[in-house]
């Protein structure tokens, strides 16, 4: 079960953008307003993700070379 929240929650950010993407460019001028916040942040989490994603990776990557260096 748990596996299917994380793919449910994985394709949330990229139809934020979507949806944003979509609204801004069939709305009037008055209402476009109200879909950029969405898309900044469904661009916010991706970034975010990534982000802590390449400081995990890295702290793992020194972990794993503490252990291969010779005592």
């Amino acid at each position: 079960m748990k596996f299917k929240k994380v793919n449910i929650f994985s394709l949330a950010a990229p139809l934020m953008i979507l949806l944003s993407i979509i609204g801004f460019l069939s709305r009037q001028e008055s209402k476009r307003i109200f879909y950029i916040p969405i898309g900044l942040m469904g661009i916010f989490i991706i970034s975010e993700k990534e982000f802590s994603r390449g400081i995990k990776r890295k702290k793992i990557l020194n972990k794993i070379k503490s252990y291969k260096q010779p005592k």
